[in-house]
């Protein structure tokens, strides 16, 4: 019942601003009548709309190419993490490449994945693998790189395999920072999927809030950046129930140690 209740008075915590400040502008836009402001009553029509006729066309190819792309990135970013945490060689020699090709903003490879993938899904996959893998493969070198000398001795002396130490010590201990980095990536990603729907594009959330903006459909632009949000959102708080569940012996352990320290 005790848990009921600090989640139910989480939730509130987290959720009245958002609405208050929503019925603030349902309010106070009722009568406008200005055509880049329209009311938000409208505007919420229009996003049902959006859902309801819309969905199998452009909200679903967005969601699939999002979802392709941050697996691609966290299964590409995590695996060259591990092999460039773990040998030290090899990941000073490749550093200064990374950091260059890190430095190159995903969006500004659209010209370049539009020649070589065309105007398919591919294309907005390449884009968003591209820009997402990042914060994923350094944060998972971090970790690797991070783990506590001692903790590698003690597997040391227990005789673990290669797999065994991999995936009961090296991941555990790094996986803080991997999900940190995988958190940084879905925002990226959202980003990057809206972008990669602004050019030569046919489908997509990104598409209807361009064709709208280009047509003046004022309320629909509105609509797609609502929904964009929302979908932000929601990817965000499913994720912390993932990272809430993986990581519980993590935040456990945390607990221990300040009762510890204190």
């Amino acid at each position: 019942m005790k848990a009921i209740v600090n989640r139910s008075a989480g939730l509130l915590t987290e959720i009245w601003l958002p609405v208050a400040a929503f019925a603030a502008w349902w309010i106070f836009s009722l009568n406008s009548t200005s055509m880049y402001f329209p009311p938000l009553a409208r505007i919420a029509s229009e996003l049902g709309n959006i859902l309801t006729t819309r969905f199998a066309t452009d909200v679903l190819p967005s969601l699939q190419n999002l979802g392709t792309g941050l697996l691609v990135s966290v299964a590409l970013g995590i695996s060259a993490g591990l092999v460039l945490g773990l040998v030290p060689a090899l990941y000073a020699a490749a550093s200064p490449l990374l950091e260059f090709m890190r430095a190159i903003p995903g969006v500004a490879l659209l010209p370049i994945a539009l020649f070589m993938f065309g105007i398919g899904p591919d294309m907005k996959v390449a884009i968003i693998v591209f820009g997402a893998v990042w914060p994923v493969l350094m944060n998972t070198v971090d970790g690797v790189r991070g783990i506590d000398v001692l903790v590698k001795d003690v597997a040391r002396s227990y005789g673990l395999g290669p797999w065994n130490h991999l995936w009961r010590i090296i991941l555990p201990a790094a996986s803080p920072q991997i999900i940190a980095g995988i958190r940084v990536s879905v925002a990226l990603g959202v980003i990057l999927i809206v972008a990669s729907e602004y050019i030569a594009s046919t489908e997509g959330i990104g598409f209807i809030e361009l064709q709208s903006a280009r047509q003046y459909h004022m309320d629909v632009m509105w609509a797609a950046l609502l929904l964009l949000g929302i979908l932000g959102y929601a990817a965000n708080v499913l994720f912390r129930v993932v990272e809430h569940r993986l990581l519980r012996w993590h935040r456990g352990l945390r607990g221990t140690e300040q009762g510890e320290s204190k």
